[in-house]
């Protein structure tokens, strides 16, 4: 079934957004395990705060330039088809790296370091999807021929 550009990159902005979002949930309430374990831990305020930073250098030098190409990319679909959201080795990396996730949450439950660590991965991640998300709108993806 064909889909117009702008469906398809609706879905995208979607599925960008609601990554930086579960990732960005899922990190505060691991910070809040944290905390509950050592309260008084410099990490329990630096995993996250350098989670953020690393974050924003990704925005930079990674999550922008990949937004970019995949709003441009989209665009010049022919027949876009829903799928087509991402490339097909994106929607295989999201399918691996999704439950890959969920399962560094399990492991780190109870671990302050781990809760730490993985705090601060997962906050490094939703700040480059949040920030970089902008792209969305400076590039005007939603008109019907992104700029």
């Amino acid at each position: 079934m064909v889909f117009s550009r702008r469906t398809v990159m609706i879905l995208a902005a979607f599925i960008w957004y609601s990554g930086g979002i579960a990732l960005l949930l899922k990190a505060l309430s691991l910070a809040g395990s944290a905390y509950a374990i050592n309260p008084d831990s410099v990490w329990v305020y630096g995993a996250p705060f350098l989670g953020i930073a690393i974050g924003l250098v990704k925005v930079k030098f990674i999550f922008n330039h990949a937004c970019e190409k995949n709003i441009f990319r989209i665009g010049k679909l022919a027949e876009p088809k829903l799928w087509q959201c991402f490339r097909p080795g994106m929607l295989i990396f999201l399918a691996i790296i999704i439950p890959t996730g969920a399962w560094m949450s399990r492991a780190a439950t109870g671990k302050f370091v781990y809760l730490c660590l993985v705090c601060g991965l997962d906050l490094s991640i939703a700040t480059g999807l949040l920030v970089s998300s902008i792209m969305f709108w400076k590039l005007k993806a939603f008109s019907q021929r992104p700029a």
